[in-house]
């Protein structure tokens, strides 16, 4: 058995859509889901503004590379292109975290790294799970406070999106 965190993140197309679809595609090892947040974008900035959630998956016959394989068969299902690093995408599946795994392999690096620093997982992640933790590093909820005042407010709920 394992459990996996994994973001999601869509900034082309129909980016609520493409939540969905993830979600959609976890539905039988899915536990819990954030809200759907908004947030500029990372690393290259000339680009549409992001949705991002996080979800809590689980399942007896997982472990860290099916999570990481079933992550690259939904962005596959989106008709996710890969041209550009941090560049727009129709749907980003990172996984973030199995249980207490670590991974230094280039393909699955666990946890995900840049996590403690970036608040489209952080501040998703404490909203869906108050007591989270993040292997190496500490709670989820410490972190975010750790983190500059103005990156976690421009990571801005959307009530009126829902993922289901």
């Amino acid at each position: 058995m394992s459990r996996a965190v994994l973001s999601l993140g869509s900034n082309l197309g129909d980016r609520l859509g493409y939540l969905r679809l993830a979600v959609r595609g976890l539905s039988e090892v899915l536990v819990a889901t954030s809200s759907v947040y908004e947030t500029a974008p990372w690393g290259v900035t000339d680009q549409p503004d992001f949705l991002n959630a996080v979800v809590l998956v689980d399942s007896v016959e997982f472990g860290a590379w099916d999570w990481l394989r079933r992550a690259q068969r939904l962005e596959q299902r989106a008709e996710r292109v890969r041209e550009q690093r941090w560049g727009p995408r129709t749907l980003d599946v990172d996984v973030v975290t199995v249980d207490e795994v670590r991974s230094d392999h280039p393909e699955l690096l666990l946890p995900h790294p840049g996590t403690p620093r970036r608040a489209t997982v952080l501040v998703p992640w404490a909203e869906m799970d108050g007591t989270a933790v993040l292997p190496g590093h500490g709670a989820v909820s410490a972190l975010c406070r750790e983190l500059p005042p103005e990156e976690v407010a421009e990571v801005r709920k959307r009530p009126d999106l829902t993922l289901y």
